[in-house]
């Protein structure tokens, strides 16, 4: 059998882009806010029904540059599992990462703990929506009115997710979203960050293109800008993201009938109706089973993956040091199986077998 990997890319239909591609061979431009990047931005703004999208070059970036638009100094509250580019851009930007636990049942951050480790030093809440699951908006929109924080979402994996018909990603101050190829709106490589706020979507246009405004320097900047050729993959794809978020939703379910009953498995809790099944995360109980199942699916070359281990509290090279077992005990037991909208619905239903044969 060949290799099944826990993610691959979408690709739209080859002629679609090169008829993209011929756009851009027509005008010569290939970066610097061209016209296929502001049509990709635009069209974002139509599909998320939002003021304001920010392309830039990936999902990491996305977040420096929220984090250097609200001119952030001090602590940052934010969870342990997610991927290391989270607590990496707090870093680069000079600030400091709080870790704080997270629900066992959801995998967001806790809003308990953040309430709890709120400080004189505290001055964001960078909250993610753990594999496209939502995290409490409304209660961290709370907290953050009460104690006066800004509030980021990495949204890198919640591209379609919708609250009550609005999206996600109209929640706080700022959100942030991947584009990577492993995504389920791929650009090759890529991100955007979303605001409500015409101002702060000024100042991240100018951050991410040198600190230019037209021919003007005007603040500090960085080259943060997407390609014309990334922004050519973004419209092809971003006409096929409902249909490629309803075919994952099937092969989650597969999944889903199969391993809910098993008693030595947990599965991630989630809203039906507010999730884009980027991810399918199984939870066992012990480390133990989860390498046995690890080793039985590489066998027959299936490459699950471990997000997300380790909890990244207990990295060295992070300040600030804390006690997160909910996020430690799950970073160890969790194992992302394969999901993506052309693995067949009978390749998933072995894969679930498999596992149930292993526990």
């Amino acid at each position: 059998m060949d290799a099944v990997h826990v993610t691959k890319p979408f690709l739209p239909p080859l002629k679609e882009f090169i008829i993209y591609l011929e756009k851009l061979w027509e005008t010569g431009i290939f970066t610097h806010n061209g016209p296929l990047l502001n049509q990709f931005e635009q069209e974002l703004q139509n599909y998320l029904n939002i003021e304001n999208v920010v392309c830039v070059s990936n999902g990491t970036i996305a977040i420096q540059l929220a984090i250097k638009a609200l001119a952030l100094h001090g602590e940052i509250i934010t969870t342990p599992f997610t991927f290391i580019a989270t607590a990496d851009a707090i870093l680069w930007e000079k600030c400091k990462p709080v870790f704080v636990d997270i629900d066992p049942e959801t995998l967001n951050i806790s809003t308990e703990e953040i309430e709890k480790n709120i400080t004189e030093n505290t001055v964001a809440i960078l909250a993610v929506h753990v594999f496209g699951n939502p995290c409490d908006v409304k209660k961290i929109h709370e907290i953050s009115q009460k104690y006066n924080l800004r509030v980021i979402y990495d949204g890198a994996h919640a591209m379609g997710v919708r609250i009550d018909g609005k999206t996600l990603f109209s929640y706080g101050d700022i959100s942030t979203v991947s584009f990577h190829a492993t995504k389920l709106l791929q650009t090759f490589e890529g991100g955007a960050v979303i605001t409500e706020s015409g101002e702060i979507a000024r100042k991240l246009k100018r951050l991410r293109f040198f600190g230019y405004e037209g021919r003007d320097i005007v603040d500090e900047g960085f080259n943060g800008k997407m390609t014309e050729v990334s922004a050519a993959m973004g419209l092809v794809n971003l006409k096929y993201l409902d249909e490629v978020i309803s075919r994952r939703k099937k092969l989650y379910e597969i999944y889903q009938m199969t391993l809910c009953p098993i008693k030595k498995i947990t599965l991630q809790k989630i809203n039906p109706k507010s999730f884009n099944y980027s991810y399918f995360p199984v939870i066992f109980e012990r480390e133990q089973d989860l390498l046995k199942v690890e080793h039985r699916l590489k066998e027959s070359n299936i490459h699950p993956r471990r997000y997300f281990y380790p909890s990244l509290n207990t990295l060295d090279f992070f300040p600030i040091k804390t006690y997160t077992p909910n996020s430690e005990r799950i970073a160890k037991n969790i194992l992302c199986l394969p999901l993506y909208d052309s693995l067949p619905e009978e390749t998933v239903q072995m894969i679930a077998n498999l596992i149930v044969d292993v526990i």
